[in-house]
C-alpha cells in the first residue's frame, strides 16, 4: 500500500512515466551498464547552514473579461514563497512573501483588481489556455521565490525542479516522478538503492540548459520499489568530477531532514523544513472563501 496520503495522488507511477524531452547521457560518471548503487563520501564538515526554499499557489477565483465582442477566461490566484534557515537544531522562517495576481492573455481590457484586502496584480500569460494560466502561476512562483536571500548559506535547497536558477550553492528536491530518465538497465539500479545511497550522475539537457541530475532514496519504510526515491539536480556547469563532489555532499546532508510517516503525510519525501514551510505559507494565502467574496464585491 502506498505510504502517502491519497489526497495527495502519487510520488511515482513506473508504468505511466513520460519520456524525457530533452537528451540524457548516462555515461557521465559511470559508463552505461556499469552502474551501481553509490554510499556517498559526504564532506568533512557537513553544511553548517541549510536553506530551503519553496513556494505555494491556490486559485482564489476564476474569471471571466469581456474585451470587444469576446470574452476571454482568466483566473485569480494567489502565491507566497519562504525560506527556512536551518543552522545546528535550529530552524527559522525566513522572508515569506505573498503575491496577488490576474492571470489572463495580453488585452487591453485586462487589469489589475483592487479589494479590501489588497489588490491583484495583472500578471500577463502568453494564452487564455488552461495550461498557460498555470504556467503563469507557477512562473509567478519561481520569480517570488528567486527574490529570497540565502546569504551565507552553504547549501540552497529549492522544492522542485531548478527551473533555469542558477545558484552555485543551489539544488533541485524534485520528490515526483513523472518523467522516466533511465533505461531497463539503469533503472534497476535505481530500484536496488538502499537508504543513503544515490545513482550515479547523469547529463539532461534540452531547451539550451543542461542539469547534472542523480537518484536518492532516502530513510523509511520501503512498500515498493520507489519508496523514498527523490531526483536531484543541479545546474550542469564545472567538470563531472566537481559534480560528483557536489552530489556526494548533498546526498549525504539531506537525509536528516527526511519526514516520518506518522508527522508528514507525504513522508519521506517532504523534508520537515519544507513541510512546516508550506503549511506557514498556506496560512498566509489567506481565507479563500473571504478573498472569493471581496473579489466578488470589487467585480461588481
Amino acid at each position: 500500500m502506498e505510504a502517502w496520503a491519497p489526497e495527495y495522488g502519487l510520488p511515482a507511477d513506473p508504468d505511466h512515466l513520460e519520456d524525457p524531452s530533452g537528451a540524457v547521457d548516462l555515461g557521465v560518471e559511470l559508463a552505461a551498464g556499469q552502474w551501481s548503487p553509490i554510499t556517498p563520501a559526504g564532506a568533512a564538515e557537513p553544511p553548517g547552514c541549510v536553506v530551503f526554499v519553496d513556494g505555494v499557489q491556490r486559485i482564489d477565483a476564476r474569471i471571466w473579461i469581456t474585451d470587444g465582442d469576446r470574452t476571454r477566461p482568466g483566473v485569480c490566484a494567489s502565491v507566497a514563497a519562504g525560506a527556512v534557515r536551518c543552522e545546528g537544531s535550529a530552524a527559522r522562517i525566513a522572508d515569506p512573501r505573498v503575491f496577488r495576481g490576474v492571470y489572463a492573455a495580453v488585452s487591453d481590457a485586462a487589469g489589475p483588481i483592487v479589494t479590501r484586502h489588497g489588490a491583484y496584480e495583472l500578471v500577463p500569460c502568453a494564452g487564455d489556455a488552461p495550461d498557460s494560466l498555470h504556467n503563469g502561476i507557477r512562473n509567478q512562483m519561481t520569480r517570488l521565490e528567486a527574490q529570497l536571500a540565502a546569504d551565507g548559506a552553504d547549501l540552497v535547497v529549492f522544492d522542485g525542479p531548478l527551473r533555469g536558477r542558477a545558484d552555485a550553492k543551489g539544488v533541485g528536491f524534485v520528490k515526483t516522478h513523472q518523467v522516466g530518465y533511465l533505461p531497463d538497465g539503469e533503472q534497476r539500479v535505481l530500484t536496488a538503492l538502499e537508504a543513503g545511497q544515490r545513482t550515479p550522475l547523469f547529463l539532461i539537457g534540452g531547451a539550451g540548459v543542461t542539469r547534472w541530475s542523480w537518484y536518492l532514496r532516502l530513510p523509511g519504510p520501503v512498500i515498493h520499489p520507489l519508496s523514498g526515491v527523490v531526483r536531484c539536480e543541479l545546474p550542469g556547469t564545472g567538470t563531472v568530477n566537481e559534480a560528483r563532489v557536489r552530489a556526494d555532499e548533498i546526498s549525504a546532508a539531506l537525509p536528516r531532514f527526511a519526514s516520518e510517516p506518522h508527522k508528514e503525510a507525504r513522508a519521506p519525501q517532504n523534508l520537515y523544513p519544507i513541510a512546516g514551510l508550506e503549511a506557514d505559507l498556506r496560512r498566509r494565502l489567506g481565507d479563500r472563501e473571504i478573498l472569493e467574496r471581496a473579489l466578488r464585491l470589487a467585480a461588481h
